[in-house]
Formats: structure tokens, sequence, C-alpha cells
């Protein structure tokens, strides 16, 4: 699987993602978890802009990502 991260299983690493998510959530507030939540949009959004500014400054174009 080129490209793929690690050559893991989508499936497993959605699961994996997912038990993180359980995992926190039965030890962390609601509180603590809007923060946890926001702090990790603000790591995506960011490692997003790098992609973006990594590709333009290259002069290669994007891969799109699942989300597009």
């Amino acid at each position: 699987m080129a490209g793929c991260f690690s050559g893991a299983d989508p499936v497993a690493l959605s699961s994996a993602v997912h038990a993180l998510a359980a995992a926190m959530s039965a030890q962390m507030s609601d509180d603590e978890l809007t923060l946890a939540a926001a702090l990790l949009t603000q790591l995506a959004d960011t490692l997003n802009t790098i992609v973006v500014q990594r590709s333009l400054c290259s002069g290669e174009p994007m891969v799109e990502s699942a989300e597009s």
C-alpha cells in the first residue's frame, strides 16, 4: 500500500484511534476532553497548513485527502 502510514491497515488504524478516544474519555472530564479536542484540531489544521505550504513551495500538485 504505497503512501499508507507505516503500511497500517486503514481499519486497524481507525480502530486504534477509536480505542484511544474511548480510553481518554474514560479518564478525562468533559472540560479536559473539550480542551484536548481543541488542541488536536489545531494540530491537524497546522499540519495541513504545512503540507499546503510545502506543496506550493515545491511546485508539485497537492495530493487530495479523503476529506476533500
